[in-house]
């Protein structure tokens, strides 16, 4: 009988315990801040698709900018990244504070500054969960991951009601004074902290040239894809619920801020009961059951919430809502950090996020102008048969079984001693690998090579092919380009421990008296004669 890993483990190591404490304190803000822009767009504009536009307005930045973020993660010290981020949502909570009190504050200028507040979350999602990964251990990381959500949604539970209290007593410039002051615990927090910066002997790469490969990492990994896929579905179903929830609680069942408040926080209440079945959940179901269950849960209480007139029955379905959203997006969330080495687990949490949050985006502004147009409980309905499509694509699309590949660097790469003396940028450079197959031995050495191409262009070769001699039947020459020397460096330090499988299956399917022979070689164009003078010769105008 294995030992099973503590849900609270994760609270042994003192950095990540700080941390999780301090953002309780900022997400409690945050929900209090969401409910008094969600209530303060209810009093300022009769529009339904502009109450609906509020939660849009947060998603956006993420589907815009994660990437990004994902990329800046990667390269630059997470910590100074979160403490600008957080600095940055500080500076427009306070801003907003001031507006809302003075009266100043329109339709359009309270989604800009929702927007701007959601563009912080963007930069700073993606180096908070990547360093999650560097405070725990890796088998405390699905814990850790639930953690995170279970610590969201405590606040869930109570912040929405309190601030749903705050707005009714005080207005909504009360509810962003107190969220502009939550950030100053996670401030200080980070300020605190000083985590162990790994030192590379490698340029760091461009923005560009970093956003690139962390989508070809994600293209090239068919786990992952499917997570983004469902988890897009996922929220542009289920954001249906959320972004409608100050029209259920003001015209379904007659309520006030208050009930808002008090839905929300049920809504966090479940969630909280979700984050602490989903360990005892995996070890029951596949990870595709669980998702299904997600999606079932959500949308019976769609069809209940679109039907009820009720606040405590309203209420009691949402508590369902909630444990199928944590339940969905923490599995989500951990089997793309187990799927991911750390080199690009912040670009690849970024696709993740903005695939999921672009689909809540979506889904709020499509639920919006549905209710605009057919009314809340209609559009509810919608969700919830879009719900149970939901299900049916886990039929083609099942997730992954929920298990930790080795993805510690290899370290069997060491830099050749070169005749040549080549400069870091210089290339391109042509890489030819010549491997002695027998007859008998083609299938398996053909199937084993279809998986190194794959991880040949997910680590960043291009122009891959295999090729096999016309003369010499048995040798077969794998080749693939790189741009630079320091790319093809690069290249080999990504492989992973779980990659060292394919390379050891070549290796003994290779029938050589050597091991197989690496030839590296720079690019090189020569110049047809009569080229180079045709174009210096100057130009007669007649």
């Amino acid at each position: 009988m294995t030992n099973r890993i503590s849900p609270l483990a994760p609270f042994r190591n003192d950095i990540f315990r700080t941390i999780w404490i301090a953002s309780l304190a900022s997400n409690f803000g945050g929900l209090i801040q969401a409910v008094g822009a969600a209530w303060l767009m209810t009093s300022i504009s009769q529009s339904v698709n502009m109450v609906a536009l509020v939660q849009a307005s947060t998603s956006l930045p993420i589907m815009l900018f994660s990437l990004l973020s994902g990329a800046l993660a990667d390269n630059f010290d997470r910590r100074r990244i979160m403490l600008t981020a957080q600095g940055f949502m500080l500076a427009v909570s306070a801003l907003l504070t001031v507006c809302a009190y003075f009266g100043l504050v329109t339709p359009w200028l309270l989604l800009a500054f929702t927007f701007l507040i959601g563009c912080g979350t963007a930069l700073n999602n993606p180096s908070w969960q990547a360093s999650v990964g560097d405070m725990v251990p890796r088998d405390d990381l699905p814990a850790a991951v639930a953690l995170n959500s279970m610590g969201f949604n405590i606040t869930r539970s109570v912040g929405p009601a309190i601030g749903g209290a705050i707005v009714a007593a005080a207005g909504a410039a009360a509810a962003f004074a107190v969220n502009a002051l939550s950030y100053f615990a996670i401030l200080f927090a980070l300020f605190r902290w000083r985590p162990a910066v790994q030192e590379s002997r490698l340029p760091r790469e461009t923005l560009g040239r970093a956003i690139s490969a962390g989508l070809r990492y994600v293209a090239m990994s068919p786990n992952i894809a499917k997570v983004l896929m469902r988890g897009f579905a996922f929220g542009l179903s289920a954001s249906a619920i959320l972004a409608l929830l100050p029209l259920v609680a003001r015209d379904l069942v007659g309520g006030g801020p208050l009930t808002y408040g008090i839905m929300l926080g049920a809504f966090g209440l479940g969630a909280i009961g979700g984050a602490l079945l989903s360990a005892r959940l995996r070890e029951f179901l596949s990870s595709e059951a669980i998702v299904r269950l997600a999606f079932a849960g959500f949308a019976l209480s769609a069809a209940v919430t679109a039907t009820s007139s009720e606040a405590w029955l309203t209420s009691l379905v949402l508590t369902v809502s909630g444990a199928s959203w944590v339940l969905a997006l923490s599995l989500f969330n951990t089997t793309v950090q187990l799927s991911t080495p750390r080199w690009v687990v912040g670009r690849a949490l970024s696709l993740y996020q903005t695939t999921t949050f672009g689909g809540i985006a979506g889904g709020s502004w499509l639920w919006g102008a549905a209710a605009e147009e057919y009314g809340a409980a209609n559009a509810l309905f919608g969700s919830c048969l879009l719900m149970l499509a939901g299900i049916a694509i886990g039929l083609r699309f099942s997730l992954p079984e929920f298990k930790s590949l080795n993805l510690d660097p290899l370290n069997r790469f060491n830099e050749p001693l070169l005749e040549l003396d080549l400069k870091p940028r210089s290339g391109p450079i042509v890489v030819m690998i010549d491997y002695d197959i027998a007859e008998e031995d083609i299938p398996e050495f053909l199937k084993t090579m279809a998986e190194r191409r794959r991880i040949r262009i997910r680590d960043g070769a291009g122009h891959w092919a295999l090729m096999r001699d016309l003369e010499n039947p048995t040798t077969w020459t794998e080749t693939y380009h790189v741009p630079t020397w320091v790319e093809y460096v690069r290249h080999n330090q990504r492989r992973t421990q779980a990659d060292a499988a394919v390379g050891d299956r070549l290796t003994a399917l290779h029938r050589g008296e050597q091991p197989p022979r690496v030839h590296r070689m720079i690019e090189r164009q020569t110049i047809v004669p009569g080229h180079y003078e045709r174009y210096k010769r100057p130009v007669e105008m007649h």
